[in-house]
């Protein structure tokens, strides 16, 4: 059995990816920071657990209460609240970077000791193609309306700490997942794909073998070539 852990899974992207992964086969523990939000989760057949990426504490008891880990879904972010460089400032940008960068580490470090007793350690971390420089600036792309500062940044920074790791954890699986433009809350629902489509790179990358990708930036179709 394939035990995972998703980060911000008691709705949106995060629920649709464990409801799948369930279906899939894993037992899915669902972190979340208030476990009275938890019924969704469950209702998918996932197990709630108390996790905020922003609190020390809270990650260690999380991860504590597992009894093993083989893949883990880095998947909880915020938009910020602003979306304007005249509205930005040194503590908009850090509330960003702390949740969707700093919450990555925090959360993986502590993971590092139970994924490194799976036979097949998996980690994916949810990025956004709004965080890929070729996208922002082709206006092909969905990505280059985007203004927003922090958000940008933090995923940019996502898929270079994703390189990175994949680099110093050659025995693990390491990828990066681009949800595309996905009805979600952050657009308020404005996006052209459905959660299924938009959890399709996250789904891949979790269930990839111990031959699988390692390093790499995907969206729905496949790689994203750097």
């Amino acid at each position: 059995m394939t035990t995972t852990l998703i980060t911000g899974a008691n709705r949106s992207l995060g629920l649709e990816t464990a409801r799948r992964l369930v279906e899939a086969g894993h037992t899915v523990y669902a972190g979340m920071r208030d476990l009275g939000q938890g019924d969704a989760a469950t209702s998918v057949g996932a197990h709630p657990v108390q996790l905020d990426v922003t609190d020390d504490r809270s990650v260690t008891a999380a991860l504590a209460a597992l009894p093993e880990l083989d893949v883990l879904v880095n998947n909880a972010g915020i938009l910020g609240t602003t979306d304007r460089v005249d509205d930005l400032d040194a503590a908009a940008m850090a509330t960003v970077l702390d949740t969707n960068v700093v919450g990555i580490v925090r959360v993986t470090q502590a993971a590092l000791p139970l994924l490194r007793r799976s036979a097949n350690p998996v980690i994916v971390n949810v990025a956004s193609g709004v965080g890929w420089p070729r996208f922002l600036q082709d206006p092909r792309h969905d990505e280059y309306p985007v203004r927003t500062v922090p958000y940008a940044a933090s995923k940019a920074a996502v898929v270079a700490l994703t390189v990175q790791y994949a680099k110093n954890l050659p025995q693990m699986r390491v990828n990066a997942a681009d949800p595309g433009y996905t009805a979600t809350d952050f657009n308020g629902h404005s996006g052209h794909q459905t959660v299924t489509e938009g959890t399709d790179a996250t789904v891949a990358l979790a269930t990839v073998g111990r031959d699988g990708p390692t390093g790499e930036f995907h969206h729905r179709a496949g790689r994203i070539a750097y």
